[in-house]
C-alpha cells in the first residue's frame, strides 16, 4: 500500500464533518440593539406594512388628477409625521417627502414641475398620471409576510430591517464557545523575547479574530506543551466548557505529536489526514460534547484549515445553513501541476473588464502568511490537474473587495 492511499479527499471528509456537527438547539431572546453577528433561530414576520401609509416621494404637492386643469388653490400642508385631512374637491395640499397622502389626492407632482397664478393658486402639468410620485402602503413590505428566515446570520441590513417593522427583541441561537489550544514548546506569546528555537505565536491570534469575526465566542486559550499527559489534560479541561475544541499542531505523526492519541483516549476521533495541499494532518472528532478539529501547526494550513472546515462547521453548530462556499470561476494567470492532493493556491482575484483574473503569490510554502495577506481568494485545484495560464479554476474569495463581484459561474 502506497503511504498516500489512506489519504480521505476533502469533499468526502468535509461532508462527514458537517453529518456528525449537531445542529444548534439553545436558543435566548436578545434586544436588537445586542443582536449585530447573532444567528435567527425562527422566521421573523412583519407586524405592520411598510410603508404603513402610502407617502410623497418627493417635496411637492398632493392632488386629484381630475382637478388638474385649474388653477389650485392650496388647502393644507401636511408634513412627514403630521396626519392628513381629506383633501378639498378642487384644491391642492403642500406635502412633504415621507408625508402622509391627504385622502382623495391621487397624484404629486414636484415643487420644481409648478407655478404659480398671481393669486397664489397652483397650475400643474397636464402630462401627470395617476399615482404619480406616490409611495403605496405595503410596496416594500406586507403585514405577515416573512422578512428573514431562521438561519440567517444578522447583520447591520437586517438590524435595518427589522427595526422597519418594529421588531424590538427577537429569538436567536446561543453563540458558539471554543477554547483554542496551541501545542508545541517552541511557541512565545508577542511581546516576549525570542530564545533560540523559539517562534512567536501567530495561530492563536489568527484563530481568535477568524472565530469572533464569525460571531463564535472564545471562552479559553491555553498553550500545551509537548508531553501527553499535558495534551490530554488540556483537552479535557477544553472540552469541558466548549462548544468546540480547536488545536492547532501536534497533529502529525512524530514523536512530539500528542493530539490523536490524546483525543482517542478522551473521546472519539473519525477523520484524520487528508488528500489536501497545505493540511494534510487534519483531525475531527469528539470528546464528550463537544467537536473537536485539529489543525496543522504551519500558519497557512491553520489559515486554508479554518477556511475550508472550522468555518461551515461552525455555521452549523450556530445554526446558519452550512455548505460549500461562494464558488466562482477565474482564469489562471499561472502554471501548476498536482499530483495525488487538492491543492489550495493562495492568489489575488481581480475583476478585468468581464472575468476574474487569478494571480498566484510566488511562494506557496505552508509557513509564508504574508501570502495570506496579498491575496483574496483561494483558488482549489483538484488532484491531478495540470494548469496553464489562460485555464479556468473555480476559487473563493475570502477577503473583502472594492472591485465589483459578479458570479460569472
Amino acid at each position: 500500500m502506497r503511504p498516500t492511499d489512506n489519504l480521505m479527499p476533502v469533499d468526502q471528509a468535509l461532508s462527514a464533518m458537517l453529518q456528525l456537527t449537531p445542529l444548534a438547539e439553545v436558543i435566548e431572546q436578545v434586544a436588537i440593539s445586542k443582536a449585530a453577528g447573532r444567528v435567527l433561530a425562527k422566521d421573523i414576520q412583519s407586524t405592520c406594512d411598510v410603508p404603513p401609509a402610502d407617502n410623497s416621494s418627493m417635496d411637492g404637492y398632493a392632488l386629484r388628477l381630475a382637478d388638474a386643469g385649474a388653477p389650485l388653490p392650496i388647502s393644507q400642508r401636511v408634513a412627514a409625521g403630521r396626519s392628513p385631512g381629506p383633501l378639498t374637491q378642487g384644491t391642492c395640499a403642500r406635502i412633504f417627502t415621507g408625508a402622509e397622502i391627504p385622502p382623495g389626492a391621487d397624484a404629486v407632482v414636484m415643487q420644481e414641475a409648478v407655478s404659480f397664478t398671481a393669486f397664489d393658486d397652483l397650475l400643474v402639468p397636464e402630462d401627470l398620471k395617476p399615482g404619480q410620485n406616490i409611495r403605496r402602503a405595503g410596496q416594500d413590505i406586507r403585514r405577515g409576510a416573512t422578512i428573514l428566515k431562521a438561519g440567517t446570520r444578522l447583520d447591520y441590513r437586517h438590524l435595518g430591517l427589522l427595526a422597519s417593522v418594529g421588531i424590538a427583541e427577537l429569538a436567536v441561537f446561543r453563540k458558539v464557545s471554543v477554547a483554542i489550544l496551541s501545542t508545541g514548546d517552541e511557541l512565545v506569546q508577542p511581546g516576549k523575547a525570542l530564545q533560540p528555537g523559539q517562534i512567536y505565536n501567530s495561530n492563536r491570534f489568527l484563530l481568535q479574530g477568524f472565530l469572533e469575526a464569525l460571531g463564535a465566542e472564545v471562552v479559553s486559550f491555553e498553550q500545551v506543551g509537548d508531553t501527553y499527559a499535558e495534551t490530554q489534560s488540556a483537552l479535557r479541561r477544553a472540552a469541558d466548557q466548549a462548544d468546540l475544541v480547536l488545536s492547532t499542531g501536534g497533529v502529525s505523526v512524530g514523536e512530539e505529536d500528542h493530539i490523536k492519541p490524546a483525543v482517542e483516549s478522551l473521546g472519539e476521533l473519525a477523520i484524520w489526514r487528508l488528500a489536501m495541499k497545505p493540511g494534510k494532518p487534519v483531525a475531527f472528532g469528539r470528546i464528550d460534547q463537544s467537536i473537536f478539529i485539529g489543525l496543522p501547526g504551519n500558519p497557512v494550513s491553520t489559515f486554508v484549515g479554518a477556511q475550508v472546515f472550522v468555518k461551515p462547521v461552525l455555521a452549523r453548530l450556530a445554526g446558519e445553513a452550512a455548505g460549500e462556499p461562494d464558488w466562482l470561476t477565474g482564469l489562471a494567470s499561472f502554471s501548476a501541476a498536482t499530483k495525488i492532493r487538492q491543492e489550495y493556491l493562495r492568489v489575488q482575484a481581480t475583476w478585468q473588464d468581464d472575468h476574474w483574473q487569478l494571480n498566484a503569490y510566488p511562494n506557496q510554502n505552508s509557513g509564508v502568511l504574508t501570502s495570506a495577506i496579498w491575496a483574496n481568494a483561494l483558488a482549489v485545484l483538484p488532484p491531478e490537474s495540470d494548469v496553464a495560464p489562460g485555464d479556468k479554476v473555480r476559487f473563493f474569495l475570502y477577503a473583502d473587495q472594492t472591485t465589483p463581484k459578479p458570479d460569472n459561474n
